[in-house]
């Protein structure tokens, strides 16, 4: 996998570049600001790309107005943003194209290598990964899920994280079968459509709950 990294924080951009190529991961570039971050996917092609939300020069929404527009003239193109903060806004902004290969985690989770590896891997492969920290604040004070058992609302915020239904069992140390009866109830309550158990659930709950916040 080749990727392109736009962080402006020089010591977390050589971290991220070592992390990575312990793990086999090749880092094409490495630039600091937006119009470097779109000249550097141009160039190299990258397999997926690692953001800041804000770039300079404001420090503002740089970085993911240049995802977003990567997301265009790349369609499909895998993104990982990373944040200092969670931010609702620039979280359903990402979601918005509903197509999959996206991530949204703070840079906290990126002291956790193993997570933060298995979850590039998964955007790059076309799945959805969302901090558990945004999910739980997207969940919060809202009446989009005031329907769902305590332990749905686990199931839930697991799916947001990208989890298939063998993992959450794992988790929640539960059957297979009684995590699917879960997801079956969440999305009945929600009103969503049935999935096929990939990204496009995550992207459906998501995007529902957000919109009712």
């Amino acid at each position: 996998m080749r990727v392109v990294i736009a962080e402006d924080n020089v010591l977390l951009s050589a971290g991220l570049e070592l992390l990575l190529g312990t793990k086999g991961i090749d880092v094409a570039a490495v630039v600091t600001d937006a119009p470097g971050l779109m000249a550097a996917v141009d160039e190299h092609r990258p397999d997926a790309v690692i953001a800041d939300v804000r770039l300079p020069p404001s420090f503002r929404d740089e970085g993911i107005r240049a995802a977003l527009e990567i997301r265009q003239a790349h369609p499909g193109l895998p993104v990982l943003v990373l944040s200092q903060y969670v931010e609702k806004v620039y979280a359903r902004e990402l979601l918005s194209d509903g197509s999959g290969g996206v991530g949204y985690l703070l840079k906290d989770r990126v002291s956790r290598v193993g997570a933060f590896v298995d979850d590039l891997r998964r955007v790059a492969d076309g799945g959805t990964v969302m901090d558990p920290e945004v999910i739980a604040q997207l969940m919060a004070g809202g009446t989009a899920v005031d329907s769902l058992t305590n332990r749905e609302r686990e199931v839930l915020a697991l799916m947001a994280q990208g989890l298939g239904n063998t993992e959450i069992g794992k988790r929640l140390f539960v059957t297979d079968n009684a995590v699917h009866k879960h997801v079956g109830n969440i999305f009945a309550k929600l009103g969503l459509p049935p999935s096929d158990g990939g990204s496009r659930r995550v992207l459906a709950v998501l995007t529902f709950l957000n919109s009712r916040q």
